[in-house]
């Protein structure tokens, strides 16, 4: 089984700044391809950031210039530096991983994390 587990969201004001972790765990030797994903009440869930396992990065336009996601593939953590932090960041920010390895053997399927709460104060 793979776990992902959120740390890192608070409250904060705009303009400051936050780093979200999601580490997982489970017999894992690789994953092909982390993001961080939000959702505000009443909204849809949106992509924020996505890295791959060679590093490459992409990004919501809202978030370009002000958030940076960065990996750890021996720990199998991804990251989610937030600075420039808006009201309109609030949300709940997951972490999903997908392409996950065991070896030869693929975990099927998405995985996603529980969530971390973001709130930024005007």
């Amino acid at each position: 089984q793979v776990q992902l587990v959120e740390s890192g969201g608070g409250l904060v004001q705009a303009g400051g700044s936050l780093r979200l972790s999601c580490a997982a765990s489970g017999s894992i030797a690789s994953i092909n391809y982390m993001a961080w994903y939000r959702q505000a009440p009443g909204k849809q869930r949106e992509l924020v950031a996505a890295i791959t396992s060679g590093g490459s990065t992409n990004y919501a336009d809202s978030v370009k210039g002000r958030f940076t996601i960065s990996r750890d593939n021996a720990k199998n953590t991804v990251y989610l530096q937030m600075d420039s932090l808006k009201p309109e960041d609030t949300a709940e920010y997951h972490c999903n991983a997908r392409g996950v390895y065991s070896g030869s053997y693929h975990y099927p399927g998405d995985y996603w994390g529980q969530g971390t709460q973001v709130t930024v104060s005007s």
